[in-house]
């Protein structure tokens, strides 16, 4: 049968599959499966979201001024290198789109974050995946995996699933040994957890082919909204913005993430508590048996002795209204993701774990 066929690389890709919010018959959920923050968004935001809804039958800004003039105030950012996407997504199918393609290669490491994997297919470009150190990115094995045929190379920092963070000395060895044709992104999604931290953004203004990207959807609360952007040398910016819709942003989103930026002490505030949780998690598994490496962001990677074990006590936390995450797709069949609630929450998952492995024994 003759028929229209997709872009070479598409029909390989494995659709992305989000964290379940929900079980048959099971109520009083916990959903800890898609790193959202327990605390919701920031007040201002949503009433920025209230005051945008008279005014939805305008097309809403496309340059998203308001929203880079807050970003770069905040970060200390030229406004010009600055630009917006549906989710920071979004921004790496832009680079994908921009900077790859047929027989160009694209690398990421083994535990990063999948959607790296799928847009650079969807672009048909070639996947180079080279191994992490125990769920560390190994920069010496990026800089081996590098080719003349390299395009892109992304950087999960903290990564996902993994939680790990690098040292600004290893990304600075890897931006020194990658030739200045090959874009490295480091994706900063989880950058807003770590205090005095700028998320990669130094190395854009010390170099030409280095690109951040950050999301609203995590600290500031706006997954469902879908608000990230990027940090970039102006010629790789003005490429993005070539192929960026003129309103991929709603009016309602770029309102939101504008007043959530604004709201510093929410960030404080959130920041202090996902450490104090997520600490107290750890431990609390590590003594029961259940280690997880130091995360610098919002969930941690509980590892179990085996598949088996992580699946069973998967099924098992559902039954009790405990929702996490399955990351076998990452590499990781031995692990669960498991987003860091609050200090109610993370009692219920320490015990609904402990349960389980007294119930398995």
């Amino acid at each position: 049968m003759i028929q229209p066929k997709p872009q070479q690389g598409i029909l390989e890709i494995e659709l992305y599959v989000g964290g379940i919010s929900s079980v048959d018959g099971v109520q009083n959920v916990l959903k800890l499966s898609s790193n959202e923050n327990p605390n919701g968004p920031p007040l201002a935001a949503q009433k920025a979201v209230a005051r945008s809804a008279a005014t939805l039958h305008r097309y809403p800004d496309s340059d998203h001024i308001g929203l880079r003039n807050a970003l770069a105030d905040l970060h200390g950012l030229k406004v010009s290198q600055l630009i917006c996407g549906c989710g920071s997504d979004e921004l790496i199918s832009f680079l994908c789109q921009s900077f790859s393609g047929p027989g160009i290669e694209v690398i990421h490491t083994s535990h990063g974050f999948l959607m790296y994997k799928i847009y650079a297919m969807a672009a048909g470009a070639t996947i180079v995946e080279v191994p992490e150190r125990n769920r560390y990115v190994d920069v010496d094995e990026i800089l081996a995996g590098i080719t003349p045929r390299t395009g892109i190379i992304f950087v999960a920092n903290p990564g996902n699933p993994t939680g790990t963070l690098i040292p600004d000395e290893d990304v600075a060895r890897l931006i020194a040994g990658t030739p200045k044709d090959v874009l490295v992104v480091l994706d900063g999604a989880y950058a807003d957890y770590i205090e005095g931290w700028d998320g990669g953004a130094s190395f854009v203004s010390q170099h030409e082919n280095v690109v951040m990207l950050r999301t609203l959807s995590k600290m500031y609360g706006l997954g469902g909204l879908r608000v990230g952007w990027g940090y970039g040398p102006q010629h790789v910016i003005d490429v993005l913005n070539r192929v960026r819709g003129p309103f991929n942003l709603s009016t309602t989103a770029l309102a939101a993430g504008e007043a959530a930026v604004g709201d510093h002490a929410f960030v404080c505030a959130h920041r202090i508590e996902n450490q104090t949780c997520r600490n107290w998690l750890r431990e609390a598994l590590a003594d029961i048996g259940v280690h997880s490496d130091p995360s610098g962001a919002n969930f941690i990677l509980a590892r179990f002795m085996d598949r088996l074990q992580a699946e069973n006590c998967d099924i098992y936390l559902q039954t009790q209204g405990v929702l996490v995450r399955r990351v076998g797709s990452y590499g990781l069949p031995n692990a669960l993701r498991i987003t860091v609630p609050d200090m109610k929450g993370c009692v219920r998952v320490v015990s609904g774990i402990r349960e389980f492995l007294e119930y398995s024994t």
